[in-house]
């Protein structure tokens, strides 16, 4: 097979998609010596990283092609707006080509494959800015008239898109869990002023659904009633619509309580699970929640959310909240200040997070581009062409 494969976000300050992309397509290739893999940094027209072709993923291996790194922005819009059919031949002619960036192109010879990360904007408007709904949501209309195959990342993904899609085929949808990025010999760098286990920790990029005003109201009433001084740690880049984020929590008084690190490599992420007096993670809504699995890979206590997403990654291993309750995360605190109860989540955590590996997800990934060469285009050339009003 010749798979060309989406690497867009996988560059600097990437977040949860680009972390899906990279570390899929690195095991992909580890695994795979039989099929031929076309790169391209630039994808579709929603997002675009003036880096692309030297910061994204690069992989140096004789099946391995980069491809497109020379376009500029003009050039890529050009290329992937256009009114016509994609130029596949431009793209090395592959037999499947799997997006990871929301963008669904129009392909008429390869199958699209195309992974499904969340439905939060539609199913919670609020959260997120009109620009992005735009993206998103254009990106998941055009997947589900025109995609080949949809690769969910968690059965909740799945059942929302097919609730709000019905018409879209059942047996082209696949659902392949994520992995941790973390390997045991994976190096940590220390925060200097952070004790270990004398921290509690939420990571995530700053946007609504994270859900963090909540969470920090939370922690007020926390420390307020039971006098902790463990500082909250919080590590994740700038998102959106949490730009006075500061200014909250200076009218909260929790200035001195808060440590805020912005986004952080992954050799500090690794001593921050592995450190923290537990992993906080309260979140709205979720496509998966990568970060409570590389928690609990890392040996940390969890408390996370009873919805969405989240029970089928944590199962019994952590500890749940409901996080439209302030009341409720106030006692997922209080209850993890019993060490014994802390212990035995550490205990569980790594067990659970055992189920999810990224060797897993690569094998599942390679059956679905064999499954999906086993079928029909969904939707034809002429039928592609009458939907967008091409002559």
């Amino acid at each position: 097979m010749r798979i060309g494969f989406d690497i867009s976000q996988t560059g600097k300050a990437k977040a949860g998609c680009g972390y899906f992309a990279d570390s899929l397509i690195k095991h992909l290739v580890s695994c795979d010596k039989n099929n031929e893999y076309l790169l391209y940094s630039a994808f579709g027209n929603t997002f675009w990283d003036t880096e692309h072709g030297t910061s994204t993923c690069r992989l140096h291996k004789s099946n391995c092609t980069h491809l497109l790194d020379h376009f500029s922005h003009h050039e890529s819009l050009a290329f992937w707006s256009t009114s016509a059919a994609i130029d596949e031949e431009k793209l090395g002619n592959p037999d499947i080509v799997h997006g990871n960036n929301f963008s669904c192109p129009r392909f008429t010879s390869a199958r699209f494959v195309y992974t499904l990360y969340d439905l939060s904007f539609l199913d919670h408007p609020e959260y997120t800015s009109e620009a992005n709904r735009w993206n998103c949501f254009n990106g998941v209309f055009n997947a589900a008239m025109q995609a080949d195959l949809i690769i969910a990342i968690s059965e909740y993904s799945r059942q929302r898109f097919l609730e709000i899609f019905p018409h879209f085929p059942i047996e082209r949808t696949r659902v392949v869990y994520l992995g941790s990025r973390f390997q045991d010999d994976h190096k940590e760098k220390p925060i200097a002023d952070l004790e270990p286990d004398n921290f509690w920790l939420s990571v995530g990029t700053l946007e609504p659904r994270k859900n963090l005003r909540r969470t920090l109201l939370a922690y007020k009433k926390y420390i307020d009633i039971y006098n902790d001084p463990k500082p909250l740690v919080l590590a994740g880049g700038q998102g959106w619509l949490e730009d006075d984020l500061e200014s909250f929590i200076v009218n909260i008084g929790l200035t001195k309580h808060i440590r805020r690190l912005g986004y952080v490599d992954d050799d500090t992420l690794n001593w921050l699970y592995k450190n923290c007096w537990a992993f906080v993670y309260p979140s709205i809504y979720e496509g998966f929640g990568l970060p409570v699995l590389e928690a609990m890979d890392l040996g940390a206590a969890v408390i996370t959310s009873n919805t969405t997403s989240l029970p089928e990654v944590g199962k019994d291993a952590v500890l749940y909240v409901d996080p439209t309750n302030e009341a409720d995360i106030v006692a997922g605190f209080a209850k993890l200040q019993d060490d014994k109860l802390r212990q035995v989540l550490r205990f569980n955590s790594p067990r659970q997070a055992n189920n999810f590996s990224w060797s897993k997800a690569a094998k599942q990934v390679t059956q679905a581009y064999i499954d999906v060469l086993e079928l029909p285009k969904k939707t034809s050339e002429k039928e592609i062409k009458k939907q967008f009003f091409m002559s």
